[in-house]
């Protein structure tokens, strides 16, 4: 990769952010790009906002993504997609888990909830993939597979061959959860 490919993903604490991000970031050095990445995951444990920061290209030089460039859009969470809207570059594309996580505030009656989200998000996304990620996770018996749904709706977007996120995955997901992991990656990446 010559130019430098910048990924953002976010969502909420608990959604496998980090995890994608591993495995979006050792596709990439497997494939022979140079890759920087960065997490904040402050409150996370608590259902709080997560951004993962991932730089690939052949020399990259810092692990933040310069405001307004980011490339892909990943969000795993409906509402967290308008929270990173600025972030996306003109031509950028966003792929976003149509999952709503009620934040606490809007829960808990401290703020109202974003009635107009759908609104917002076709004019902040004129570059969108919506999926109900979600849906096909449970679908595989599985609600922690989002993340690689995600993942591989993502791959097929990337210059980076198939067999080589199959050997990012055998080497961070843990073998007594491989299977169900690599058929979600296949079906995030069968997407049309």
């Amino acid at each position: 990769m010559k130019k430098t490919v910048n990924i953002a993903l976010v969502g909420v604490g608990g959604q496998g952010i980090l995890l994608a991000s591993e495995v979006i970031s050792r596709a990439a050095m497997l494939a022979g790009s140079d890759v920087k990445k960065s997490e904040v995951h402050g409150m996370a444990q608590r259902g709080g906002s997560v951004v993962s920061q991932v730089r690939i290209g052949e020399k990259v030089y810092s692990p933040l993504i310069p405001e307004g460039e980011t490339d892909f859009l990943v969000s795993f969470e409906l509402l967290e997609s308008l929270r990173y809207a600025d972030t996306l570059a003109p031509n950028g594309t966003a792929l976003i888990n149509t999952q709503v996580i009620t934040p606490v505030t809007v829960s808990s009656g401290q703020q109202p909830w974003v009635e107009d989200i759908e609104a917002r998000i076709e004019k902040a996304y004129p570059n969108r993939k919506l999926m109900d990620a979600l849906k096909m996770a449970q679908d595989l018996g599985n609600v922690r597979t989002v993340n690689m749904i995600m993942t591989g709706a993502l791959s097929k977007m990337l210059d980076i061959e198939e067999s080589v996120w199959l050997q990012a995955l055998s080497e961070l997901v843990p073998a007594k959860h491989l299977e169900v992991n690599l058929k979600a990656f296949a079906l995030g990446r069968g997407l049309e």
